[in-house]
This record gives C-alpha cells, structure tokens and sequence, in this order.
C-alpha cells in the first residue's frame, strides 16, 4: 500500500547560475554546471518520500547515466522505484536551467525517455495504481498515459492530484482529467490560462476551474501561500517568508507533500497550509530534489516554519 503514486517525468536538471539571463543573440557567462535529479514526476515523488510518505514512481528513463542518476536519487529519497521503466533505446530527458541572482528560473526541457511512457506502461501498472491512497499526475509525459492514468485511478477509486503543468491551452485540457482533478493544483500563470480569466482573483481562477469540472482547486501563490476551493468553500493560506535561493521545483515540492497529507486523510486547508511550508523550505536551498526537506529538516526550521 503506498501514500503515493507518483505518475510522470523524471529529467536530469543541468543547472548554471548567472548575474542577468542573456537576451536574444546574447551570450553570458555562467558558474559551472551542475547535474541532478528532476523532472516535475520524479520531484514529486521525491518530496513526497522525503517528508515520510509511502511512495512509488512510474516512468520512464534512458538506460544512461543520467537514468542512473534519477533512480539513484529516488532510492536515496525513500522512494519505491519498481515501477520504473528502464529504456535502453532512449535518452533520458533533461533540463537545461538558468537560475538568477534572485532565485527566480527559465527552463526548456527536452522530455526524451518521458515521451514514451505510454498508456500500455500505465495499464501493466493497475494493480500499483489500486494500490495508492493518491495518483498524482502532470503533463510532462504524454497527455494520452495522463489520461489512461486518471481513468485507471478513478476505476480503483484512488484520489487523483492533477498539476497541469506545462499548463496547456484550457480547451486542451480534457474534461475527463478535469473531472477526476481533487486537487487541481496551479500556480497563478496555468490559474490564469486553464480558467480564461486574463484578469480576477486567485478566488475567481479557483471558481471558475470548479465550475469547469474539477472537484477541488490550489492556485499556489509563491510566498504568498496558497488559496485553496472545495466543496466546503474557499480558504487562504498564508505563506512563509524566507530568502530565496532557488525556486527550482518549488511547485513540486508542494504538490508531493499536498498529496502525501491528503493521502494521510488531511482536509484540503491543513494539507496545504502543510505543503505550503514544504514549498518554503524548498526554496531556500539550490536545485529541486537536492533542495527538498525530510520531516526532520522541517522541524529544524521552526519557528519560521511551525509544523500543522
């Protein structure tokens, strides 16, 4: 039985820090370059295991070193990696990052072995699926296993957590992955584009995503906490002042610890209020997984980070 079932990406996040990001046709220089685990999947689940959670991945990696990388941070996170597929005739996708003074990141990912976790890989995983409080989901794999995992999951009446990111466009996103979304989890930019209002609040985004579908909505706010909707009605979440370093994985970090609470039988509020100090944690050290805190870690951090 796990909390978690993480089902999505795992990259390798190639990093480089500089004073200002080039312009067109510009070039700068950067500090070296550092290699580690991500992957908007592979995060998730990291944090999830981390914080304690019984976890689970299922992707895909290249038979390469940078595979060798991600399974090798996911066993040192907690995380079960039996799911995994291991695949010899790919690449291992990667991200190419560049972080700012502030903290602040742009990043292309090039998806390779990500792209071809299918819906046959998702089926062969039913009973791993049935087997999981929670399924959480993104979309950095392709959309078809997105959708084959969330019709799995609501089969065996397991919660599904939908983050839409890379946010598509909102008529992209199928009212079936809608429908199952409790939480869809997104930050103020996918709030924006999936609900259609260029203007509002984080409470209208949130409104009009339920009235679109979703069962429950988070829209992230950074260091501003989180505004989470559900049947019960809205509620703010205050977030956590800390002194960024990286926000890399950030929004994972909060989406693994959101389902590891709510899996763990949380109300949506407590599990966010929680996942909000996880985020805040995340930020103030570099990368995404090596940055994410175990339950100890947190503790270490009160007051600034009381524990719900």
């Amino acid at each position: 039985m796990y909390d978690v079932l993480v089902v999505g990406s795992a990259n390798a996040d190639l990093t480089v820090r500089v004073e200002r990001r080039p312009g067109a046709g510009e070039t700068v220089t950067g500090t070296d370059l550092v290699e580690s685990a991500g992957g908007k999947g592979a995060n998730q689940a990291a944090a999830a295991a981390r914080i304690g959670g019984r976890t689970a991945l299922l992707a895909r990696v290249g038979g390469d070193a940078y595979g060798e990388l991600l399974l090798r941070a996911q066993h040192d996170a907690g995380t079960d990696v039996s799911p995994v597929i291991v695949d010899d005739t790919a690449r291992t996708g990667t991200a190419m990052i560049i972080v700012d003074p502030d903290g602040d990141n742009s990043i292309v990912v090039s998806p390779g072995a990500n792209a071809a976790l299918t819906p046959q890989d998702v089926a062969a995983a039913k009973d791993t699926i049935a087997a999981a409080a929670v399924v959480s989901l993104q979309l950095e794999i392709p959309m078809e296993s997105v959708r084959a995992a969330a019709t799995a999951a609501e089969q065996a009446g397991t919660r599904v957590v939908l983050n839409p990111s890379p946010a598509p466009e909102a008529a992209a996103l199928a009212p079936e992955l809608l429908a199952v979304a409790d939480p869809l989890v997104v930050n103020e930019h996918e709030a924006r584009q999936l609900s259609g209002l260029a203007d509002g609040t984080p409470a209208e985004w949130a409104q009009a995503l339920r009235e679109r579908g979703a069962r429950s909505v988070v829209v992230t706010l950074g260091g501003d906490g989180a505004l989470v909707l559900d049947a019960s009605g809205a509620a703010e979440v205050p977030g956590v002042r800390v002194k960024a370093v990286d926000t890399t994985g950030a929004g994972d970090a909060f989406t693994g610890a959101l389902a590891t609470r709510l899996a763990r039988g949380d109300a949506l509020p407590e599990a966010a209020r929680f996942a909000v100090r996880v985020g805040a944690a995340a930020v103030t050290k570099p990368g995404a997984q090596p940055s994410y805190p175990t339950r100890a870690e947190l503790e270490a951090l009160a007051p600034e980070l009381p524990q719900g």
